[in-house]
Order: structure tokens, then C-alpha cells, then sequence
């Protein structure tokens, strides 16, 4: 069933456990995640973002990623990530994502919520929900995003004064915090600002997003989620995994693409059920 992130991210917050989006830039991506999310009877969100058009361009992922969502016996929200553009967010919308991201978050703060505002208003108009970001989450090397590490991420933290105020003038439905977390995958072990989070999540009154969530550790998730995390963006680890598949089961040359989706949806599959146990949104829905 196709919803908005309010209908998963409010009873998370609430129930203390986080809902993953997990990006699906291709049909068997999308595949193993709905498989979990049913097998495991826990709401999802599945999208894409603007950076991933490249490999699945946004209105031919849209074909199969809403009807999939419709079709699904759980909550499924379809999310544009890290919409950079007005255009692109708006695209999202027309095609019938429930939801958006609208990253502004390296603009200065007042065009930042200037513009985020604004998509606000038309995002609710569509009847969708809608995530900004404050601070900002940089990049690891070989990110998807690209390579925007920072020298001292700490400057870039989200203050949560400011979160306070950002909220309500951008009426967002989530946030996306720069807590220590990055994009892509750590080559050294990540030190988030937990107290940060539970400051946050104690001063702003919408459900908070952990991006770059491949690679923490299960302690670093729990206690990030413990804290006040109710959305963890996944998307290195599902791609490694169903990477790791293809190659493991591409023993010779005579194997094709058929002989590979398989295990790559199984894959995929395995992968994200493991997160969903990790972020406790496992029987989280009972038709």
C-alpha cells in the first residue's frame, strides 16, 4: 500500500524504532526490498535520488517503483532523496512519489528555508510529505553523492536552536541531521554526536533522518535510534550485496543475466531484512 512518511515515521517516533529508506535504482533493488518489508511484515520507504538518475532515470524508475508500492501487502512510501533541483522535486511529485526530499543544505540558512518552505507548500498541495535537511552530510570517498568531505564536519552540525526554527517556518514533515554521519562507505569508524540527536529529537517536534547510514555499526544504529532517529537512509550496503551476488554466481561465461537476478533479488532481499531487525520496524505492521 502506498503512503506518506507521516503514516511510518509518526508511530516510529513514537514506538522509539526507525523505518529504512532503501534506494531502488533497478526493478531487482526493488524486488528484494519489497520481498523483506512483506516478509517481515515492516514498513519501508524505497526511492531514489537525483545523484542515481544516471543508473535509473526518474521517470522510468517511477513505472515500476509505484505500482510495486500499491501492490505491497505493507506501507510503502516512494521518496525522492536528495531532490538538488526545484524541477526535479516537482517531477517527483507529478509522477506520484508520496514523498521528497528537498536538500538544500548547503545554501545559507535563509535560502535554505526559503526554498524548502515553498516546496513544502506544494508537496502538501500533492497531498506528500516532505524531508529537509540542516547542517550538512558529507560525502565519503566513492559516494554516491560524490566527494564532499569535510575538513572538520563538526562546523556543519545541526544546532538545535536552529532546528527549532527551521521546522516551523519550512512546516517540513522530517529532518535530515549532520550528527558525525556521512554518505557512502567509512574508512574509518564514524563518531556521532548522540547527544546532539537527543537534544535534537527533544527539541523539535517532527521525526529526525539519519542519512548514511551504511557501514555504523548496530550499536552506533541502536543507540542513534534509542536517541531519537526514525528514518535511516540505507543504500551502499544493498548495492554492495547485490553486487557481491552477480559476481559470486557469475561462474562462467556462459552464465546470463537471467542465471543472476535471482540470487541478486535474494540477496538484496537477506540484506534488508537485516536492517529492518536492526532498526526494530520488524511486525511493526498487522493488516
Amino acid at each position: 500500500m502506498l503512503v506518506t512518511l507521516n503514516e511510518v515515521l509518526k508511530p516510529a517516533k513514537k514506538g522509539k524504532y526507525a523505518v529504512g529508506l532503501f534506494n531502488a535504482v533497478n526493478i531487482e533493488l526493488a524486488r528484494g526490498i519489497i520481498a523483506a518489508a512483506e516478509k517481515t511484515k515492516s514498513p519501508v520507504i524505497m526511492g531514489t535520488a537525483e545523484v542515481l538518475f544516471p543508473y535509473g532515470p526518474l521517470e522510468d524508475v517511477s513505472y515500476y517503483l509505484l505500482p510495486m508500492a500499491k501492490k505491497a501487502n505493507v506501507p510503502v512510501v516512494i521518496h525522492l532523496d536528495h531532490g538538488l533541483k526545484k524541477e526535479t522535486c516537482l517531477k517527483a511529485l507529478e509522477l506520484g512519489f508520496t514523498s521528497i526530499m528537498y536538500d538544500c543544505s548547503t545554501d545559507d540558512y535563509d535560502t535554505n528555508v526559503e526554498k524548502v518552505k515553498e516546496m513544502a507548500e506544494i508537496a502538501h498541495s500533492y497531498g506528500a510529505t516532505i524531508e529537509g535537511e540542516l547542517g550538512h552530510v558529507g560525502d565519503n570517498e566513492g559516494s554516491a553523492e560524490g566527494n564532499s568531505r569535510l575538513e572538520d564536519p563538526s562546523k556543519f552540525f545541526t544546532d538545535p536552536k536552529v532546528a527549532k526554527d527551521y521546522v516551523e517556518k519550512t512546516k517540513v514533515d522530517a529532518l535530515a541531521i549532520a550528527v558525525g554521519n556521512a554518505h557512502g562507505a567509512y574508512k574509518l569508524p564514524p563518531k556521532l554526536d548522540f547527544e546532539r540527536i537527543k537534544t535534537i529529537a527533544n527539541t523539535v517536534d517532527v521525526p529526525l533522518v539519519l542519512h548514511g547510514g551504511s557501514g555504523l555499526t548496530d550499536n552506533d544504529f541502536k543507540k542513534a535510534i534509542d536517541y531519537g532517529i526514525s528514518k535511516v537512509n540505507i543504500f551502499t550496503d544493498i548495492n554492495v550485496a547485490a553486487a557481491q551476488a552477480m559476481i559470486s554466481n557469475f561462474t562462467d561465461a556462459n552464465k546470463g543475466i537471467t542465471d543472476l537476478i535471482p540470487a541478486t533479488v535474494e540477496a538484496v532481499k537477506l540484506e534488508t531484512m537485516a536492517k529492518m531487525e536492526l532498526f526494530s520496524s520488524i511486525n511493526k505492521f498487522q493488516a
